[in-house]
């Protein structure tokens, strides 16, 4: 099988992702407006910001950035689930094109919507005041790492979405995920935290991004320092590779394994 093949197929993948968007644009949108809710809320209603030298907003939008990018997990879940229940993923299995090509199409549209839901979460914590301070590099290179954040957690998402099999089934690994998404630095700093849960916190990959990429925005970080937090930048690549290393192969190989 040629890599032009292979190519070719998921991009047709991929376009068909992407055309779900025009089909159904209120899923889209309120992907793209809950992250926001998630900001106002917690930066406006509820507040915060104990243990933390500088705005709060700030620390803020480094940590939804961050907590939007795990959070995607449950949509890949929920499209995987979908087309596992539609059948689509078998029909696609007996056609004659690369296996490969429906994991990197899914792949593919997933990081395209997380793109453009990073574009508009950070255009709206612009509004709000916050602001990049380091530099053009530094500032994409903080991109990046979200990005790689989310790559990783989208083969979680499609490894557990073929095991899950149903749409039903994905409400119970959202019991799971939203107490480690919030188990994190994205709303508080460890230290305004008990010294057991702190140490925890710490050891979160998500908090190993937000940190590091707060340093890189130049943004308010935790008070006290400490391994974790002084090398989270090797942590927030340290992790997401970790997690590929595990959950890449474990997606590919129950994908094959499918239909046996």
């Amino acid at each position: 099988m040629s890599t032009a093949w292979v190519l070719s197929d998921s991009w047709t993948m991929t376009r068909r992702e992407l055309a779900h968007w025009a089909r159904r644009p209120v899923q889209m949108i309120v992907g793209l407006v809950f992250p926001v809710m998630m900001l106002l809320m917690f930066g406006f209603l509820i507040g915060g910001g104990r243990g933390i030298d500088g705005e709060y907003v700030e620390f803020l939008v480094p940590g939804m950035l961050a907590l939007t990018m795990a959070f995607g997990l449950e949509a890949t879940m929920t499209a995987v689930t979908q087309d596992l229940g539609k059948g689509v993923i078998d029909r696609f299995r007996a056609m004659p094109m690369s296996s490969a090509a429906v994991l990197v199409g899914r792949s593919a549209a997933d990081m395209l919507q997380s793109a453009v839901g990073l574009v508009v979460l950070t255009g709206v914590g612009l509004l709000l005041g916050w602001r990049p301070h380091g530099s053009p590099a530094a500032t994409l290179t903080a991109f990046t790492l979200l990005l790689l954040l989310r790559f990783a957690m989208l083969w979680i998402g499609i490894f557990l979405g073929m095991v899950a099999g149903r749409p039903e089934l994905v409400q119970a690994v959202q019991i799971l995920v939203w107490p480690v998404g919030f188990l994190s630095n994205a709303f508080a700093t460890p230290e305004a935290m008990p010294r057991w849960l702190g140490t925890v916190v710490e050891w979160n990959p998500l908090s190993a991004t937000a940190t590091a990429v707060r340093d890189l925005f130049d943004n308010p970080a935790a008070a006290a320092p400490s391994w974790a937090a002084d090398h989270a930048a090797l942590l927030a690549v340290a992790w997401p590779i970790l997690l590929l290393a595990i959950f890449f192969p474990l997606a590919v190989g129950r994908f094959r394994g499918m239909g046996k």
